[in-house]
């Protein structure tokens, strides 16, 4: 299940998760980058841009700008739109029936984003819903504020 949940093997509108939220980057001097999209995603995320183009602002997804605050809440909102794309039915509701979740590549000195907490998120969306919605952008930032610890 962990290789299935993957940022690097779930995808969304046809691109990885990786490449989306990597693209998605707004900074004060450059971004979004469409073009990190059509890259392999480990190309992706270690686009020179992205270290490059100044101070983050913000992630532009379809058009919308998603805040820096909560601080995982764009991630955590396009890896569920993701899980829920890519993953047939019995494996979404198979997350539900785990209480703890690792993520072995993860290194907190590089990244807030894990798996781990998102499958988690999707755990608690699970047990307060008794199934994965879908959330509209606003709707599930006041979720997060309202039941994630950041």
């Amino acid at each position: 299940m962990g290789i299935k949940l993957s940022a690097f093997r779930l995808k969304l509108n046809g691109c990885f998760l990786e490449n989306i939220f990597q693209s998605a980057k707004v900074f004060e001097r450059g971004g979004p980058y469409p073009d990190l999209l059509d890259l392999p995603p480990r190309e992706a995320k270690g686009d020179e841009r992205l270290h490059n183009s100044g101070r983050l602002t913000a992630f532009r997804y379809e058009n919308e700008d998603f805040p820096l605050t909560p601080k995982t809440v764009f991630y955590d909102y396009i890896y569920i739109k993701a899980v829920k794309n890519t993953l047939a039915a019995d494996e979404i509701n198979a997350i539900s029936n785990y209480n703890y979740f690792t993520d072995i590549e993860f290194n907190p000195a590089k990244s807030i984003n894990t798996q781990a907490r998102t499958a988690a998120i999707i755990k608690l969306i699970f047990d307060d819903y008794g199934y994965l919605p879908d959330f509209h952008k606003n709707d599930f930032i006041k979720y997060h504020k309202e039941h994630v610890i950041c």
